[in-house]
């Protein structure tokens, strides 16, 4: 019994760790790329494209952080990472930015870093043989 409660834990342990992993990149990522797009004359497009890669591969790492040591349950750990990191983030810029909005787009964002997180996982895995 106490395997499976120590088993159960470090999963928790794991997935808080790659999601704060990931929370951590794409905050530099996004205070570093808003200094450049202070600077440089970037159209709207360009921002949202750049902000996606910033989350994908804030989301990589952060799966990467949380599997490297232990590769059981890889999909499930890189799925929840992404989950996580998605209703995080959207809290956080969320309360930076003083509004709270629950639409469409969470409801994508959500999809979308979920299954970054799936295939994340699905390449570490196959990297780390």
């Amino acid at each position: 019994m106490e395997k499976i409660k120590g088993g159960a834990s470090n999963f928790w342990l794991c997935i808080t760790r790659g999601t704060i992993v990931a929370l951590c990149i794409v905050m530099v990522a996004i205070l570093l790329f808003a200094f450049i797009v202070k600077w440089a004359s970037l159209s709207e497009s360009v921002i949202s494209a750049v902000n996606q890669i910033i989350k994908i591969v804030a989301i990589f790492f952060g799966v990467w952080a949380c599997i490297k040591k232990s590769s059981e349950k890889y999909l499930y750990k890189g799925m929840l990472v992404g989950a996580l990191f998605s209703v995080l983030s959207f809290l956080l810029f969320s309360a930076l930015n003083g509004t709270f909005s629950l639409d469409l787009t969470f409801v994508w964002d959500l999809v979308f870093a979920t299954a970054i997180g799936a295939i994340s996982a699905v390449i570490i895995k196959i990297l780390m043989k």
